[in-house]
Protein backbone atom coordinates (compact mmCIF):
# COMPACT_ATOMS: atom_id res chain seq x y z
CA UNK A 1 0.00 0.00 0.00
CA UNK A 2 1.79 3.16 -1.30
CA UNK A 3 1.22 6.46 1.79
CA UNK A 4 -1.69 8.12 1.08
CA UNK A 5 0.04 11.22 3.08
CA UNK A 6 3.71 11.90 3.72
CA UNK A 7 3.45 11.02 7.21
CA UNK A 8 6.77 12.51 7.83
CA UNK A 9 6.15 16.16 7.06
CA UNK A 10 5.08 18.93 9.23
CA UNK A 11 4.58 20.98 6.26
CA UNK A 12 2.57 18.51 4.36
CA UNK A 13 0.12 16.98 7.12
CA UNK A 14 -0.85 21.12 8.16
CA UNK A 15 -1.70 21.58 4.30
CA UNK A 16 -3.82 18.42 4.01
CA UNK A 17 -5.71 19.15 6.95
CA UNK A 18 -6.47 22.64 5.98
CA UNK A 19 -7.40 21.03 2.58
CA UNK A 20 -10.31 19.15 4.33
CA UNK A 21 -10.79 21.71 6.63
CA UNK A 22 -10.05 19.62 9.59
CA UNK A 23 -8.44 21.28 12.61
CA UNK A 24 -6.62 19.59 15.39
CA UNK A 25 -8.82 18.96 18.52
CA UNK A 26 -6.47 19.41 22.07
CA UNK A 27 -8.87 17.49 24.07
CA UNK A 28 -7.83 13.99 21.88
CA UNK A 29 -4.52 14.43 22.15
CA UNK A 30 -3.58 14.54 18.32
CA UNK A 31 0.21 14.12 18.27
CA UNK A 32 1.55 12.20 14.86
CA UNK A 33 4.48 10.19 15.11
CA UNK A 34 6.15 12.14 12.23
CA UNK A 35 9.51 9.89 12.73
CA UNK A 36 9.44 6.63 10.31
CA UNK A 37 12.28 5.03 11.97
CA UNK A 38 9.86 5.26 14.97
CA UNK A 39 6.77 4.16 13.81
CA UNK A 40 8.66 1.08 11.90
CA UNK A 41 10.27 -0.05 15.03
CA UNK A 42 6.76 -0.04 16.62
CA UNK A 43 5.14 -2.23 14.16
CA UNK A 44 8.39 -4.19 14.49
CA UNK A 45 7.80 -4.86 18.15
CA UNK A 46 4.23 -5.78 17.93
CA UNK A 47 5.65 -8.99 15.94
CA UNK A 48 2.48 -9.21 13.51
CA UNK A 49 1.45 -12.49 11.92
CA UNK A 50 -0.55 -12.66 8.63
CA UNK A 51 -3.88 -12.77 9.35
CA UNK A 52 -3.56 -11.55 12.95
CA UNK A 53 -6.84 -9.21 14.92
CA UNK A 54 -4.89 -6.12 16.13
CA UNK A 55 -7.07 -3.35 17.58
CA UNK A 56 -5.67 0.18 17.15
CA UNK A 57 -6.58 2.60 19.04
CA UNK A 58 -6.11 6.48 18.06
CA UNK A 59 -5.42 5.76 14.09
CA UNK A 60 -5.51 9.59 13.34
CA UNK A 61 -4.74 9.71 9.44
CA UNK A 62 -3.68 6.45 9.08
CA UNK A 63 0.04 6.32 9.28
CA UNK A 64 0.50 3.41 11.95
CA UNK A 65 -2.67 1.56 9.99
CA UNK A 66 -1.04 1.36 6.73
CA UNK A 67 1.61 -0.14 8.59
CA UNK A 68 -0.46 -2.95 9.75
CA UNK A 69 -2.44 -3.79 7.31
CA UNK A 70 0.59 -4.26 4.85
CA UNK A 71 2.00 -6.94 7.09
CA UNK A 72 -1.49 -8.33 7.11
CA UNK A 73 -3.75 -7.86 9.82
CA UNK A 74 -7.52 -7.26 10.12
CA UNK A 75 -7.41 -3.88 12.15
CA UNK A 76 -10.11 -2.35 13.80
CA UNK A 77 -9.71 0.90 14.64
CA UNK A 78 -10.83 3.14 17.13
CA UNK A 79 -11.06 7.05 16.39
CA UNK A 80 -13.03 9.49 18.80
CA UNK A 81 -12.79 12.32 16.14
CA UNK A 82 -15.40 12.81 13.32
CA UNK A 83 -13.03 13.97 10.80
CA UNK A 84 -10.32 11.60 10.96
CA UNK A 85 -12.63 8.83 10.77
CA UNK A 86 -14.04 9.99 7.84
CA UNK A 87 -11.05 10.18 6.27
CA UNK A 88 -9.98 7.21 7.45
CA UNK A 89 -13.08 5.18 5.73
CA UNK A 90 -11.94 6.91 2.36
CA UNK A 91 -8.48 5.69 2.59
CA UNK A 92 -9.16 2.37 4.03
CA UNK A 93 -13.23 0.54 4.52
CA UNK A 94 -12.23 -0.65 1.03
CA UNK A 95 -9.40 -2.56 2.09
CA UNK A 96 -9.48 -7.14 1.58
CA UNK A 97 -13.43 -6.22 0.42
CA UNK A 98 -15.55 -9.68 1.01
CA UNK A 99 -17.12 -10.89 3.64
CA UNK A 100 -14.62 -10.11 6.00
CA UNK A 101 -12.66 -7.16 5.40
CA UNK A 102 -9.37 -6.31 6.69
CA UNK A 103 -10.48 -2.70 8.11
CA UNK A 104 -13.65 -1.57 9.81
CA UNK A 105 -13.67 1.91 11.88
CA UNK A 106 -15.44 1.86 15.71
CA UNK A 107 -15.97 6.14 15.46
CA UNK A 108 -16.40 7.26 19.06
CA UNK A 109 -14.90 7.23 22.55
CA UNK A 110 -12.73 3.83 22.95
CA UNK A 111 -13.75 3.81 26.86
CA UNK A 112 -17.20 3.69 25.41
CA UNK A 113 -17.21 1.75 22.60
CA UNK A 114 -14.54 -1.19 23.09
CA UNK A 115 -17.21 -3.54 25.21
CA UNK A 116 -19.63 -2.98 22.11
CA UNK A 117 -17.46 -5.27 20.09
CA UNK A 118 -17.44 -8.73 19.18
CA UNK A 119 -14.50 -10.88 20.91
CA UNK A 120 -14.19 -12.78 17.47
CA UNK A 121 -10.30 -14.11 18.26
CA UNK A 122 -10.12 -14.86 21.77
CA UNK A 123 -6.75 -12.94 22.35
CA UNK A 124 -6.27 -10.26 19.64
CA UNK A 125 -3.23 -7.79 19.38
CA UNK A 126 -3.57 -4.39 20.38
CA UNK A 127 -1.72 -1.09 19.10
CA UNK A 128 -1.52 2.62 19.67
CA UNK A 129 -0.16 6.15 20.19
CA UNK A 130 -2.76 6.19 22.87
CA UNK A 131 -4.02 9.88 23.99
CA UNK A 132 -2.20 10.92 27.03
CA UNK A 133 -5.43 11.61 28.71
CA UNK A 134 -6.92 8.40 28.39
CA UNK A 135 -3.88 5.77 28.53
CA UNK A 136 -3.64 4.56 32.24
CA UNK A 137 -7.58 4.46 32.09
CA UNK A 138 -7.81 2.80 29.34
CA UNK A 139 -5.50 0.33 30.21
CA UNK A 140 -7.08 -0.72 33.80
CA UNK A 141 -10.32 -0.67 32.04
CA UNK A 142 -9.12 -3.62 29.72
CA UNK A 143 -7.16 -5.26 32.38
CA UNK A 144 -9.99 -5.27 35.32
CA UNK A 145 -12.71 -6.07 32.75
CA UNK A 146 -11.07 -9.27 31.55
CA UNK A 147 -10.39 -7.82 27.51
CA UNK A 148 -6.43 -9.04 27.73
CA UNK A 149 -4.37 -8.90 24.29
CA UNK A 150 -1.85 -11.85 23.53
CA UNK A 151 0.41 -8.56 22.96
CA UNK A 152 0.09 -5.07 23.04
CA UNK A 153 2.43 -2.18 21.74
CA UNK A 154 1.47 1.58 22.84
CA UNK A 155 3.38 5.04 22.85
CA UNK A 156 2.21 6.83 26.01
CA UNK A 157 3.53 9.40 28.00
CA UNK A 158 7.32 8.95 29.09
CA UNK A 159 6.02 9.09 32.52
CA UNK A 160 3.14 6.72 32.43
CA UNK A 161 6.09 3.92 30.72
CA UNK A 162 7.53 3.76 34.19
CA UNK A 163 4.63 3.74 35.91
CA UNK A 164 3.76 0.59 33.36
CA UNK A 165 6.99 -1.17 33.92
CA UNK A 166 8.13 -0.22 38.09
CA UNK A 167 8.94 -2.83 40.24
CA UNK A 168 9.13 -3.53 43.94
CA UNK A 169 11.36 -0.49 45.69
CA UNK A 170 10.80 1.71 42.62
CA UNK A 171 9.64 5.08 43.08
CA UNK A 172 7.61 4.78 40.16
CA UNK A 173 5.98 1.93 41.29
CA UNK A 174 1.99 1.95 41.79
CA UNK A 175 -1.28 0.23 41.87
CA UNK A 176 -0.86 0.62 38.30
CA UNK A 177 2.33 -1.08 37.99
CA UNK A 178 0.60 -3.92 39.78
CA UNK A 179 -2.25 -3.75 37.39
CA UNK A 180 0.24 -4.13 34.73
CA UNK A 181 2.00 -6.70 36.17
CA UNK A 182 -0.73 -9.24 37.43
CA UNK A 183 -1.22 -9.89 33.73
CA UNK A 184 1.56 -8.81 31.12
CA UNK A 185 5.25 -8.73 31.32
CA UNK A 186 6.20 -5.27 30.70
CA UNK A 187 9.14 -4.21 28.88
CA UNK A 188 9.96 -0.55 27.61
CA UNK A 189 11.09 0.31 24.42
CA UNK A 190 12.78 3.60 23.25
CA UNK A 191 12.45 6.42 24.55
CA UNK A 192 10.55 8.99 21.39
CA UNK A 193 11.58 12.62 21.66
CA UNK A 194 8.67 15.09 21.37
CA UNK A 195 10.44 16.74 18.19
CA UNK A 196 9.12 13.39 16.58
CA UNK A 197 5.68 14.58 16.64
CA UNK A 198 3.39 16.78 15.21
CA UNK A 199 2.44 18.81 16.63
CA UNK A 200 5.40 18.33 19.64
CA UNK A 201 3.52 18.02 22.90
CA UNK A 202 5.43 19.15 26.01
CA UNK A 203 6.95 15.62 27.07
CA UNK A 204 9.40 12.67 25.73
CA UNK A 205 7.13 9.77 24.76
CA UNK A 206 7.89 5.90 25.08
CA UNK A 207 6.86 2.87 23.90
CA UNK A 208 5.63 -0.04 26.02
CA UNK A 209 5.41 -3.80 24.71
CA UNK A 210 3.26 -6.10 27.09
CA UNK A 211 3.57 -9.84 26.52
CA UNK A 212 0.67 -12.09 28.10
CA UNK A 213 1.65 -14.16 31.21
CA UNK A 214 1.17 -17.98 30.34
CA UNK A 215 -0.40 -20.11 32.77
CA UNK A 216 -2.08 -17.24 34.87
CA UNK A 217 -4.48 -17.93 37.42
CA UNK A 218 -7.52 -16.23 38.65
CA UNK A 219 -6.60 -13.52 40.49
CA UNK A 220 -8.61 -13.06 44.11
CA UNK A 221 -11.54 -11.19 43.89
CA UNK A 222 -10.45 -8.60 46.83
CA UNK A 223 -6.99 -8.45 44.04
CA UNK A 224 -7.77 -5.13 42.42
CA UNK A 225 -9.40 -2.98 45.68
CA UNK A 226 -7.08 -3.94 48.14
CA UNK A 227 -4.10 -3.47 45.82
CA UNK A 228 -6.06 0.42 45.29
CA UNK A 229 -6.72 0.98 48.62
CA UNK A 230 -2.95 0.06 50.14
CA UNK A 231 -1.36 2.51 47.62
CA UNK A 232 -3.79 5.50 48.77
CA UNK A 233 -1.90 5.56 51.57
CA UNK A 234 1.47 4.20 50.30
CA UNK A 235 3.44 5.86 53.98
CA UNK A 236 1.48 4.15 56.16
CA UNK A 237 2.29 0.32 56.69
CA UNK A 238 -0.32 -2.66 55.37
CA UNK A 239 -1.30 -3.03 59.04
CA UNK A 240 -2.98 0.53 58.75
CA UNK A 241 -4.54 0.15 55.48
CA UNK A 242 -5.60 -3.25 55.84
CA UNK A 243 -7.75 -2.62 58.76
CA UNK A 244 -9.71 0.29 56.87
CA UNK A 245 -10.14 -2.24 53.94
CA UNK A 246 -10.94 -4.55 56.24
CA UNK A 247 -13.64 -3.01 57.81
CA UNK A 248 -14.74 -2.08 54.65
CA UNK A 249 -15.50 -5.98 53.16
CA UNK A 250 -17.18 -6.73 56.73
CA UNK A 251 -20.80 -5.85 57.98
CA UNK A 252 -20.91 -7.05 61.56
CA UNK A 253 -21.44 -5.77 63.93
CA UNK A 254 -23.84 -3.84 62.64
CA UNK A 255 -24.63 -0.19 64.65
CA UNK A 256 -21.67 -0.94 67.52
CA UNK A 257 -18.44 1.15 65.37
CA UNK A 258 -15.90 0.24 68.74
CA UNK A 259 -16.90 -3.96 67.95
CA UNK A 260 -16.97 -3.60 63.91
CA UNK A 261 -13.38 -1.84 64.30
CA UNK A 262 -12.13 -4.40 66.71
CA UNK A 263 -13.38 -6.94 64.74
CA UNK A 264 -11.83 -4.95 61.16
CA UNK A 265 -8.41 -5.52 63.21
CA UNK A 266 -8.75 -9.22 64.31
CA UNK A 267 -9.30 -9.93 60.54
CA UNK A 268 -6.73 -7.67 59.37
CA UNK A 269 -4.08 -9.32 61.41
CA UNK A 270 -5.32 -12.69 60.78
CA UNK A 271 -4.80 -11.94 57.16
CA UNK A 272 -1.43 -11.05 57.54
CA UNK A 273 -0.78 -14.16 59.65
CA UNK A 274 -1.79 -16.66 56.72
CA UNK A 275 0.04 -14.23 54.21
CA UNK A 276 2.52 -14.61 56.26
CA UNK A 277 3.36 -11.32 55.61
CA UNK A 278 4.79 -8.13 58.37
CA UNK A 279 1.99 -6.02 58.85
CA UNK A 280 5.11 -3.15 59.30
CA UNK A 281 5.55 -3.25 55.54
CA UNK A 282 4.65 -0.55 53.10
CA UNK A 283 2.74 -1.41 49.84
CA UNK A 284 5.71 -0.33 47.54
CA UNK A 285 7.75 -3.31 49.08
CA UNK A 286 5.21 -6.04 47.83
CA UNK A 287 5.21 -7.77 44.60
CA UNK A 288 2.34 -8.72 42.87
CA UNK A 289 2.72 -12.06 44.85
CA UNK A 290 2.56 -10.88 47.65
CA UNK A 291 -0.63 -8.69 46.58
CA UNK A 292 -2.68 -12.33 45.52
CA UNK A 293 -2.00 -13.92 48.76
CA UNK A 294 -3.08 -10.95 50.72
CA UNK A 295 -6.15 -10.80 48.82
CA UNK A 296 -6.71 -14.71 48.74
CA UNK A 297 -6.04 -15.01 52.51
CA UNK A 298 -9.14 -12.44 53.10
CA UNK A 299 -11.36 -13.84 50.73
CA UNK A 300 -11.10 -17.01 52.42
CA UNK A 301 -11.44 -15.51 55.93
CA UNK A 302 -14.37 -13.30 54.84
CA UNK A 303 -16.47 -16.62 53.24
CA UNK A 304 -16.34 -18.73 56.76
CA UNK A 305 -17.12 -15.38 58.31
CA UNK A 306 -20.08 -14.92 56.10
Amino acid sequence: MPPLINYDSPRELKAFLKEQGIGMRKKYGQNFLINPDARQRLLDSLELQSGDEVWEIGPGLGAMTGGLLERGGRVTAFEIDKAFSGILSNFFLTEGSGPEPAFRLIQGDVLKTWQSVDRAGKEPLLFGNLPYNIASALIADFIEKGRFFKRMVVTVQREVALRMAAGPGSRDYSSFSVLCSSVYKVSPLRIIKSSSFYPAPRVDSQGVRFDLLSGQNVLPKFFYPLVRSLFSSRRKTIMNTLLNFAASVIMEPAGDPVSAKAVARDLAGEVLRRSNISGERRPETLGVGDFAVLAASLEEIVAVRS
